[in-house]
């Protein structure tokens, strides 16, 4: 490993078994896999001169950031090509923010809430957010185009780019950064980085948009009595007035999981709904009447059957809390037992057609199991989970009820949906790409593979099929 000592420094290859240990295996336990070595560039110009020192050692990279993936895409294959770990954590630093233009550069290593917290100090924001967002970094954010509550309001994380800085597998580096709205100067090369995981090229850098601070925000955890009832609560809340910045269906079970093995989570309401509702409007000017607007289409929604109860925030810490209990039940739900999930989406107006057909299923073939359904109804993306009974081990359950993820992917896509939504394709997604993915649609992206990297260094095994 001198060869990248003499780049990084020999304090930024890890070979100990402890140092490596951690890029080993993903977040989810699933996936295990050793690479050679770690190596920790601090640099663009390092990046792309480890790129071509792994090329002249016939070494694979699997490029890695905050590793909170749940879809094996950071850990190298177990039984892989020679290969090292490349992790952009020590490229951190935030390069500009342009307030006028709404906009931020940011390197890969730089973790999600840090970019949150520079733009909020900046008197702007950036409005990504899920429950990794505290250790998830922005290259992995773009590579997966990873989503979160907020999709239905500002879209996943394509959404949210204006240019990239890649080092590609030749270790040439596409600085495409610049920050313009409207460019159509030939291919967006940028939109082929993201949600590549890291296979056609590593994504060093990033220009972010940002948008106006929120001056108003209303939430609101509310009981409703069934899937269709929340999207015609949905429908209201959209044609309300205000904007509409997310809108979660949970179901009972999965509440009852988080008030169980969640820490400090405080129920809004009783858990005596089958469904629940956590939803936020917000306004960029602190003038206009959220709380009213909130109130009113509560109200009417109440009358016409379609919420039962509601508790609004009346606090900005009870709202956190409100979303705290959504952040963590990732968490909590492994806590609870080993569970077979999915992360499938439809059309919006689908939503309820899905669940009912799942549940159908599901309770027709394996009766023993528990289903959870949680997501974002607001855009169509509902994490549906099957979970083992009591005591049983995980390799005990896959092996009974393995075909649950075939079986919800195919309803998913029947419905005229997607077989992953927001977490990407990584390791756990790829006998569903040779099933579900249009043949010319692989053909095309085979051939793009090719032509980028036509020695197939790049995260092999990852994203496209066999």
């Amino acid at each position: 490993m001198n060869a990248f000592a003499d780049v990084i420094g020999p304090a930024n290859v890890l070979t100990a078994t402890d140092d490596v240990s951690p890029y080993a295996v993903d977040w989810r336990g699933s996936y295990r896999g050793t690479p050679e070595a770690v190596l920790r560039p601090g640099s663009t110009a390092e990046v792309a001169e480890l790129v071509r020192r792994c090329a002249a050692e016939n070494l694979a990279i699997v490029p890695a950031g905050g590793r909170t993936g749940l879809s094996g895409g950071a850990v190298p294959q177990a039984n892989g090509p020679r290969s090292v770990v490349l992790s952009l954590e020590r490229m951190n630093r935030i390069r500009d923010i342009d307030t006028r233009d709404f906009s931020l550069v940011a390197e890969a290593g730089c973790v999600v809430q840090t970019v949150q917290q520079a733009a909020a100090e900046a008197g702007r924001f950036f409005p990504i957010q899920w429950g990794a967002q505290g250790t998830a970094q922005i290259g992995g954010m773009l590579s997966t185009n990873a989503g979160g509550i907020r999709t239905l309001r500002w879209g996943n994380a394509r959404e949210l780019v204006l240019g990239l800085e890649v080092v590609l597998p030749d270790g040439r580096v596409l600085d495409d950064l610049r920050r313009v709205r409207k460019d159509n100067s030939g291919y967006a090369l940028r939109h082929l980085f993201i949600g590549g995981e890291g296979t056609l090229g590593i994504i060093t850098a990033a220009a972010l948009r940002l948008q106006p601070a929120l001056k108003r925000v209303e939430t609101a955890f509310v009981a409703v009595p069934s899937p269709d009832a929340a999207l015609s609560l949905f429908s209201r809340m959209m044609e309300s007035g205000a904007d509409v910045i997310a809108f979660e269906l949970c179901q009972r079970f999965c509440m009852e999981m988080a008030a169980k093995h969640g820490v400090g989570l405080r129920m809004p309401l009783p858990l005596e709904s089958p469904w629940f509702v956590m939803l936020e409007l917000s306004a960029a000017h602190a003038s206009v009447p959220l709380r009213e607007i909130l109130e009113d289409t509560l109200g009417s929604a109440m009358e016409a059957g379609e919420v039962t109860d509601a508790a609004i925030a009346e606090s900005d810490a009870q709202r956190l809390g409100i979303w705290k209990i959504r952040e963590d039940y990732p968490e909590c739900s492994r806590k609870d037992g080993p569970a077979i999930g999915t992360d499938t989406s439809v059309p919006v107006s689908a939503v309820p057609e899905f669940l009912r057909v799942i549940e159908r299923e599901m309770q027709e073939r394996w009766p023993e199991g528990r289903m959870s359904a949680i997501g974002h109804a607001g855009d169509g993306n509902i994490h549906v989970s099957l979970h083992a009974p009591p005591g049983m081990d995980r390799p005990t359950w896959v092996a009974r009820a393995g075909e649950m993820e075939p079986l919800v992917n195919a309803v998913a896509v029947s419905l005229g949906g997607s077989f992953s939504a927001e977490h990407g394709i990584g390791q756990s997604k790829r006998h569903a790409m040779t099933t579900h993915k249009d043949a010319i649609a692989l053909d095309l992206m085979r051939t793009l593979k090719d032509a980028f990297d036509p020695s197939h260094m790049m995260n092999p095994g990852k994203v496209l099929p066999s």
